[in-house]
C-alpha cells in the first residue's frame, strides 16, 4: 500500500464529529428554579449524557485514536476511512488503559475503521462498563490494581509491541495523543459558548468541573476562562478518596498519591495527574476543592430526582463542588461564590 506522506493533518474534532450520523449538540440546560434555591443567580448544566457512547469521553478517544492510527499508518484520517479492506489487517492495535468510558471510546474509534483493540482495565471496573467494551469488539484485559495499575500495563503492552497507545493521560508535556484527547473534548468548551450565545444565557462567573486526571477540566479551562464573568473562577472537583489533582496543582508536578483510591464517583478514581492537563490549569490558575462521598451521593440524588438528570456519581461530581462551596461562609468567601454568581455545571455521563 502506497502511502501518503504530505496530507498527514488530522481533521479538527469539530469537523469528525460533523462528518458522524450519530453526533448531536448535547443540552445545555437552565436552571433558575434550583439556582435559586442554592442562593445563586443562575445554574447552567451541560448534560453530555446525551453525547455517543453516553459519555464527554467519546469525544477525546475516539478522537485521539483515529488521529494515532493516521500518523502511525501515514495519511489523513480521511484516507484511513477509505484504506481496502485488504489492508485493514496492517492497522495496529488501539491500546489503553480506562476505567471504562475512555476505553469504550478507544474501541469505537478501532471499530470505526474495521481495527482492533486491547483495554486494559482494573478489577474493580463493574461488569456492566467491561460488556460495553467488548461489545464494540475490543480485547479486555483485567488488571489486578488500581486504575494506575491498568495504565502502567498498557503502556507495558504498547512498549512491547501490542499496539498505539491511545492514553488519556501521561508524564511526557508534549505527548501528541493526550493533547488530541483534550482537543476532542475542547468542543464541549466550544458548544457551550455557542449555546450560552444562541440562548441568550447570562455569561457564567464560575465552573466547577470534576476531574479524575484533569483532561476534561483542563479543556474547560483553556476553551472558557476568557469569556467567564468576574471573578472568572474555574474549581476543580474531585472525591476526596481519589485527589490527586490538587496536590498536583499546589507543588507544580504530578505525584502519585496513596490509598485505594475507592470511590463512588469510580470514573474519577485515579492517584496520579496528567502532567499536559495539569500544565495548562496551572496556566489559567484554578482553584481546587474536595468532596467527601457523603456529598456526591446528595449532589447525584439531587440532580436525578430534583431536575430528572439521568447522571452517575462521577457525572455529579462537579454539582456536589457548588454545594460544597457554598455550604459555609468560609467557603464561599474562598471560591468567590455567592448570591451574585452564576455557575456552569458538567454531567459528565449517563447512568443508562
Amino acid at each position: 500500500m502506497q502511502k501518503n506522506t504530505q496530507n498527514t493533518d488530522p481533521v479538527s474534532p469539530a469537523a469528525l464529529l460533523a462528518q458522524c450520523p450519530a453526533h448531536k449538540t448535547t443540552p445545555l440546560l437552565n436552571y433558575a428554579e434550583l439556582a435559586k434555591s442554592l442562593g445563586i443567580v443562575s445554574l447552567l448544566v451541560k448534560d453530555e449524557g446525551h453525547r455517543a457512547l453516553g459519555s464527554f469521553k467519546s469525544l477525546g478517544g475516539t478522537y485521539a485514536g483515529l488521529c494515532a492510527l493516521a500518523r502511525h499508518m501515514e495519511m489523513s484520517v480521511e484516507e484511513l476511512f477509505n484504506i481496502a479492506s485488504e489492508h485493514k489487517s496492517k492497522l495496529p492495535h488501539l491500546v489503553c488503559a480506562s476505567d471504562g468510558n475512555h476505553g469504550l471510546a478507544v474501541a469505537a474509534a478501532a471499530r470505526m475503521i474495521g481495527g482492533q483493540s486491547k483495554i486494559y482495565l482494573h478489577k474493580l471496573v463493574p461488569q456492566a462498563r467491561i460488556d460495553r467494551v467488548t461489545e464494540q469488539g475490543a480485547d479486555v484485559i483485567i488488571v489486578d490494581g488500581s486504575y494506575d495499575d491498568a495504565v502502567l500495563a498498557a503502556g507495558h503492552a504498547a512498549a512491547s509491541g501490542e499496539g498505539v497507545l491511545i492514553a488519556d493521560t501521561g508524564e511526557m508535556l508534549n505527548d501528541p495523543v493526550v493533547a488530541d484527547v483534550m482537543s476532542g473534548y475542547g468542543v464541549i468548551a466550544d458548544e457551550i459558548r455557542a449555546q450560552i450565545g444562541q440562548y441568550g444565557f447570562a455569561t457564567p462567573t464560575h465552573v466547577f468541573v470534576q476531574a479524575g486526571v484533569g483532561g476534561l477540566a483542563a479543556a474547560i479551562a483553556d476553551g472558557l476562562t476568557d469569556m467567564l464573568a468576574a471573578p472568572a473562577r474555574i474549581i476543580i472537583v474531585e472525591p476526596s478518596n481519589a485527589a490527586c489533582v490538587a496536590p498536583a496543582l499546589l507543588q507544580k508536578k504530578a505525584i502519585q498519591i496513596e490509598g485505594d483510591l475507592e470511590t463512588s464517583a469510580d470514573m474519577l478514581s485515579c492517584g496520579l495527574a496528567s502532567t499536559p492537563a495539569l500544565q495548562i490549569l496551572l496556566d489559567h490558575k484554578v482553584s481546587a476543592i474536595e468532596v467527601s462521598e457523603e456529598a456526591i451521593a446528595s449532589a447525584t440524588a439531587m440532580l436525578n430526582a430534583h431536575q430528572n438528570i439521568n447522571t452517575t456519581p462521577s457525572g455529579a461530581t462537579g454539582f456536589a463542588g457548588l454545594l460544597s462551596a457554598l455550604s459555609l461562609q468560609s467557603k464561599k468567601d474562598w471560591y468567590g461564590v455567592g448570591p451574585d454568581s452564576r455557575v456552569l455545571i458538567i454531567a459528565t455521563e449517563t447512568a443508562a
